[in-house]
């Protein structure tokens, strides 16, 4: 008798220990703003040039749904990270001008890293970029994609799926 209890208390030790673990790994990806003139609940907690998206008030470690960008430009930063050389970054009038071709597409700017900003997954390390929020589908991405080679101002726009990223510790 006293083998079965024991044996039952580590197989609810084990269930349970695994069931901690699942939902630590659970993670919960929040709705992007993609479009700028739309209403979102967080907006005022990131910098213009940054994309947000909604997210609770208690959290560490946020994360957006996957969605579609269309990379305008990217330039290569120092490639010593401890050097950053954040006067290559993408400047702000930049990022604004772009803006105004795309009312309805959020155009963002990935400049420097730094610890606790926002970041965007997908994207190679020590590079600053201009994107344009293009939807959350690939046919999206690809339609919005040729809109923007029509403009005559990014022959090199690319698209790439992403997420935006936040550390709130």
């Amino acid at each position: 008798m006293r083998k079965v209890s024991m044996a039952l208390c580590l197989l609810l030790f084990t269930v349970l220990a695994v069931v901690a673990v699942s939902a630590q790994k659970l993670k919960v990806a929040y709705r992007v703003c993609g479009d700028p003139t739309a209403a979102c609940k967080q907006r005022e907690n990131f910098q213009p040039f940054q994309l947000p998206f909604e997210y609770t008030s208690n959290f560490h470690i946020s994360e957006s749904q996957l969605f579609y960008a269309v990379i305008l430009k990217s330039v290569k930063e120092n490639a010593d990270p401890e050097q950053s050389n954040c006067d290559k970054a993408i400047s702000e009038n930049d990022r604004i001008e772009t803006q105004k071709l795309f009312p309805h597409n959020a155009v963002f700017v990935m400049r420097c890293w730094e610890p606790g900003e926002i970041s965007y997954t997908n994207v190679a390390d020590n590079i600053s970029f201009m994107g344009v929020y293009a939807g959350q589908t690939l046919a999206d991405a690809n339609a919005f994609l040729k809109k923007v080679k029509a403009a005559g101002k990014f022959a090199d726009a690319t698209v790439r799926r992403m997420r935006v990223q936040m550390n709130g510790t």
